[in-house]
């Protein structure tokens, strides 16, 4: 769910706006900014929630999928990334949050057809997507 008055919300939405200055109005600022805002929550998250907890992996992997995005052919990520982070501000959904919940760590029960349609197909929740799988509720993304 959205929560503007949660620093998680205004953290995406800058990265977000970082994300769209560099990819539609071509500034060359804007990805290297969106990097270092990415380091700023990991650091942030890593160091409230743990550096393994949830929040901090979903950053870590935001963050590796920014630095992949500047190598020459992979460009494309950057719009994916623009395009989940847009969904996580505007409705909520954070898909790459969902993919992670997937992960062997981040989930009690086996990954089968049901996993994946709980992972992907569960309207957006307050909190965290974990809290919707067979799995450990955790701090929310």
């Amino acid at each position: 769910m959205i929560d503007i008055h949660d620093v998680r919300w205004w953290y995406w939405l800058a990265t977000a706006l970082l994300l769209g200055v560099a990819l539609i109005a071509g500034s060359p600022l804007g990805i290297p900014l969106a990097v270092a805002l990415a380091v700023v929550q990991v650091l942030h998250f890593g160091a409230r929630d743990g550096a393994t907890s949830f929040p901090a992996q979903v950053r870590v992997a935001y963050l590796a999928i920014l630095i992949a995005g500047g190598v020459p052919g992979l460009g494309v990520l950057h719009w994916i990334q623009l395009f989940g982070t847009t969904a996580m501000v505007t409705v909520g959904y954070c898909p790459l949050a969902r993919c992670l919940s997937l992960l062997p760590w981040n989930r009690r029960g086996p990954l089968d057809l049901a996993a994946l349609r709980r992972a992907f197909l569960t309207p957006p929740v307050r909190g965290s997507i974990l809290s919707t799988t067979d799995s450990p509720a955790r701090p929310a993304t």
